[in-house]
Order: structure tokens, then C-alpha cells, then sequence
């Protein structure tokens, strides 16, 4: 069985938020005071996670990513991935997106319990920059993140950052070095509309082909596969041969919407099809209803059949979604 929309695309990857709070307050996310947070009540347990991942699975979903907010802040998330893990094989790929802060604590028990992958955040490479990006002066922890992700074998490590003009671009080839250094994957994504204060403006976007250009100009790149599939990022290795790899997200200038896979599920229950969907769909209370696992199904399969063809951020009457990325879920 598989889930498919209206045109015809296979949804095969499901992400899923833990939870709206994050300890980072990013300026193109959180930046300032505290976000309008979910009631506690509202906030799916983990039983009802695995139930609902348990029905996307038997639906086809083949890779299920934990996210927030900042995910580990939620309390045992190694039982909920050792839970997740007994859906394999059918399965296959269980990740962790992370700011990394306590990721070094979680590591060990986070591989053991069945996580396959994990992508952590690294938006600076200056410890005075990081800490003016993020509100928290917390380098040291980021770099010991991906130190700890080497260590315990979530390969490949992929880290993202938000290129932002006038704010890091200046840092390109500084990350694209320390890809090589570290033999890891430094994926750049284009800001976002996501914003909790809508601050966003084209102006400030650094584009994929300009980020690409950039580093290319310092190490020169070779394109490593001529289609993305439903992947979001364009790939890169290093012209001469050097570990690590470079990706480029830009959803903005060159958008991945016709192969989109995904969907996804926000910590208080609501499926969204879309990044910047303008409607959520409430499967919280269908699950608290008592409904049998055929309604849920029917329920489901109403939704995904509704996923928008693309976003519209470039739409002269785009709407910036009222939910900010952390409550959506990267």
C-alpha cells in the first residue's frame, strides 16, 4: 500500500515534532521572549505517536524524522526511538533533527535504541556570531554534537545552516572547510519566510546558486548527482578529492515541491502537507475520539490526497503561515 496526493506523488516520509519549546531563540525562527506555546494537553504522548506512526507505516511511510522545537527537550526520546524501531524493516529509516546542545548526553543511548541518523544545526562557526544568531552562547556544544555523532556513527553527519546575507554568508567557504576537516556533509538552506516576528525579506535571502558559486570560487565542486529526486538538496564533493560533502537546500529560488514526499505531523496532532500549508488537519482529536484504526486510515488518506502541488512563496499573494518553523517541525 502506498499513499499518494492528487498528483500522483508518493509520500513515503513522515517528520514528526516532539515539541513546539526550543532552548535556542534563532532570529529566523524564535528570536525574541517566549513563543505562544501549546497547552501541555494538547501535546501528543508518545503512545499516540507510535500508534500514529504505526498507521503511516502500515500506509507505506518508510522514514520517520523527530523533530521540534528542539526534540530532546522532551523527556525519554530513546524509548520512543526503541519503540519506533520495532516497526522495522518495513521501517527503514529512523533520524533526529537537532540544535545538538544535548545531543553529546543522548548520543550513545539515542544509537543504541535504533536511530539511524541525525542532522544537527550549526549556523555559525564564531562563537560571538553563534551565540548572537541562536540567543545562547553555546559553540562549544554545537561542535561537540557533531563530534559526538563521528564518534557514535550516525554516518553520514549532515549539518545545516540558515544562510542569511549580512549575517553569516560571509562564512561559506569557512564551513565548507570544516565539511573537509571534519569529513562531514555542510548542507546551506536558503532563509525561509518562518519567521516568528515575519521579518523575512528576499533581500536578505542568499540563494542556492549564489552559495553554490561562492564556495565553488574557494573549492571548486562537482555535482554528484544529476537528478534530486525527492531529495530536498542538491549534492557536492570537493573537485580535488577532499572528505565531506557539500549540499545546497533552496527552497525559494528552486523549489522541490513536484517530488515532495512529505508530510508532516505537529506536536499537538495536526497534519500539515505543506511547509506553508494555510490548513492543518486535526488528527489529535480523531485519535482521542476513540476512532477505530480504519477511520484513522480513511482520515489520513483524506489528508495526503489534499497535499498542495508548491508552495506559493513567490506568489505575488503569498501568506506567510501563522505557525513559525518550530511549531511546524523542521
Amino acid at each position: 500500500m502506498a499513499l499518494r496526493d492528487s498528483y500522483n506523488r508518493t509520500i513515503r516520509d513522515l517528520r514528526i515534532s516532539l515539541t513546539d519549546r526550543c532552548n535556542f531563540r534563532c532570529f529566523y525562527c524564535l528570536p525574541s521572549g517566549k513563543p505562544a506555546l501549546a497547552r501541555k494537553d494538547t501535546i501528543l504522548s508518545f503512545e499516540e505517536i507510535f500508534r500514529i506512526s504505526s498507521i503511516f507505516v502500515s500506509l507505506g511511510i518508510e522514514k520517520i524524522r523527530l523533530t521540534g522545537g528542539e526534540p530532546l527537550i522532551r523527556r525519554d526520546v530513546p524509548l520512543l526511538v526503541e519503540k519506533l524501531a520495532t516497526l522495522k524493516p518495513r521501517l527503514k529509516d529512523i533520524a533526529l533533527t537537532t540544535n545538538g546542545y544535548d545531543f553529546p548526553r543522548f548520543a550513545e543511548e539515542l544509537k543504541r535504541a535504533g536511530l539511524d541518523r541525525v542532522t544537527l544545526s550549526l549556523d555559525s562557526l564564531q562563537r560571538e556570531r553563534f551565540a548572537d544568531i541562536t540567543g545562547v552562547d553555546a559553540l562549544d556544544r554545537a561542535l561537540a554534537a557533531i563530534d559526538a555523532a563521528k564518534e557514535f556513527g550516525f554516518e553520514p553527519v549532515k549539518v545545516n545552516a540558515v544562510i542569511v546575507r549580512g549575517r553569516n554568508d560571509d562564512e561559506l567557504a569557512d564551513f565548507a572547510r570544516f565539511a573537509r576537516e571534519r569529513g562531514i556533509t555542510m548542507r546551506f538552506i536558503e532563509f525561509m519566510p518562518l519567521d516568528s516576528e515575519q521579518n523575512w525579506t528576499r533581500e536578505a535571502m542568499v540563494s542556492g546558486a549564489e552559495m553554490r558559486d561562492r564556495i565553488a570560487d574557494v573549492f571548486p565542486l562537482e555535482l554528484k548527482e544529476t537528478k534530486r529526486g525527492a531529495g530536498t538538496s542538491w549534492r557536492y564533493t570537493f573537485a580535488d578529492g577532499a572528505p565531506g560533502e557539500i549540499g545546497i537546500i533552496a527552497p525559494v529560488t528552486d523549489m522541490f515541491c513536484g517530488q515532495c514526499s512529505r508530510v508532516r505531523l505537529t506536536s499537538d496532532g495536526q497534519i500539515r502537507t505543506c511547509l506553508f500549508s494555510e490548513r492543518e488537519h486535526d488528527l489529535r482529536s480523531l485519535i482521542r475520539s476513540g476512532a477505530a484504526e480504519g477511520e484513522i486510515v480513511e482520515f489520513i488518506e483524506r489528508c495526503v490526497y489534499q497535499k498542495e502541488l508548491g508552495h506559493k512563496i513567490n506568489d505575488p499573494d503569498f501568506v506567510q503561515p501563522t505557525r513559525t518553523m518550530s511549531f511546524i517541525g523542521g
